[in-house]
């Protein structure tokens, strides 16, 4: 009799623990799903990854140098996971944005210009207006002009011409003297010069170098030049070779995925930056696309070391591809001080065009000059502010009626 009684409390005990299992599992159900961590190996690939890219093979861009999993955005996770690219194909669709078209950015450039530049084109339209100029004034006008960074050199030369056609015409009506300005000023410049960037290259992808010291918007320079591709419809990979500063290849992930453009980065902080740069390329060649753009580490121009790997990245670029433009990034503001790093610059990787940012802020437009006669290149392209699309090419006619206009 006390078996019975004991089998069936088992029995009783087995129902009851039942009951309270089913009503827990319903319970969680009716939670969501999303209440319970997903729980997996460590050895297995992330969702949307394949095993090809969690293993950095060859196939996904990987590079046992890089030191980690090389990730072509967007494509590659699309094709590892069909189910979740559909699922949110939607709202990646609404979240590539379209770049402002480059006529757009060139008025603005004009308008940001007058801002910044007006009192330097007021001073010297008054001085060589003036009803007698005399040594005074002409040193008043020397004055103007080292005092916007156009560099000693230039400035004697633009002074003897002025000089010269003042003394020949003997006009000081405003409009002419204007006129004699601009002229002399486009002169300096150099219209003639070509500054279109070398993007196009017959049956592979034109490969762009971005270098500079710290600080100087490098990264954010790639991101905003990508816009400027991508609003010229081409298809663009970005490298993530600034492996150094922290975050660096995330923000410019970043920057790419905004316009739909795919980023090669390593997943590991202080990887070698050569290895990613090479990646990319390949990368690029791999699925044909038009450029490859390369972020690469802030440079201090006095340190030889990192100088002496700068140069490394490009020769290694070099054995996959030819290196099609190199753009050094100086900061407008740094004046004179800038020259110094660009001659550094142009000695180790063979700079091919520069970009000026933070132009809009400074009335020392006459670095442009100061620049374009120390290193023998031309600037390219002009950072006008903190917008996405406050990069614009460099027009030497807006410019200059940007130093001059008088209102």
């Amino acid at each position: 009799m006390d078996s019975q009684v004991l089998i069936l409390f088992i029995v009783l005990a087995a129902v009851l623990v039942g009951l309270v299992s089913l009503f827990f599992v319903r319970a969680g159900r009716a939670r969501g799903l999303e209440d319970y961590p997903e729980t997996r190996d460590a050895d297995d690939p992330a969702p949307g990854d394949s095993a090809d890219s969690a293993s950095g093979t060859a196939d996904s861009g990987g590079s046992a140098d890089s030191g980690g999993s090389v990730a072509l955005a967007e494509e590659e996770r699309t094709a590892a996971a069909p189910d979740k690219a559909a699922e949110g194909a939607e709202d990646s669709a609404t979240a590539v944005e379209t770049p402002e078209p480059v006529a757009g950015r060139l008025a603005r450039l004009r308008a940001r210009l007058v801002k910044s530049n007006n009192v330097f084109g007021r001073s010297l339209l008054a001085l060589l207006a003036s009803d007698d100029i005399d040594e005074d004034v002409w040193e008043e006008i020397e004055e103007t002009l080292l005092t916007a960074d156009l560099g000693t050199e230039p400035t004697m030369e633009l002074v003897d011409r002025l000089r010269e056609r003042v003394k020949v015409e003997g006009s000081t009506d405003p409009d002419r003297v204007r006129a004699m300005l601009h002229e002399e000023l486009t002169a300096l410049i150099d219209p003639a010069w070509d500054r279109s960037l070398n993007v196009e290259a017959a049956g592979r992808p034109a490969v762009v170098m971005v270098v500079g010291v710290n600080g100087v918007g490098k990264t954010t320079t790639v991101g905003k030049l990508a816009r400027v591709l991508v609003a010229e419809d081409k298809d663009v990979v970005l490298g993530a070779a600034d492996t150094f500063r922290a975050a660096a290849a995330e923000q410019l992930a970043t920057w790419g995925s905004r316009v739909g453009v795919p980023t090669v980065k390593s997943d590991v902080e202080g990887a070698d930056p050569a290895s990613v740069a090479y990646d990319a390329v390949d990368a690029g060649i791999e699925h044909e696309v038009d450029v490859v753009m390369v972020d690469t580490a802030g440079r201090l121009q006095n340190k030889a070391n990192l100088m002496d790997e700068l140069g490394k990245v490009k020769r290694v670029i070099e054995k996959r591809s030819e290196v099609d433009e190199v753009l050094l990034v100086l900061d407008a503001t740094t004046g004179q001080n800038g020259l110094n790093q660009a001659k550094v610059f142009s000695e180790v990787v063979n700079v091919t065009g520069i970009v000026l940012t933070k132009l809009d802020g400074t009335a020392r437009g006459g670095i442009v000059v100061a620049i374009q006669r120390q290193l023998g290149v031309p600037v390219k392209l002009v950072g006008l502010g903190e917008g996405p699309d406050d990069l614009a090419p460099f027009d030497v006619e807006s410019f200059v009626d940007a130093l001059l206009e008088d209102r």
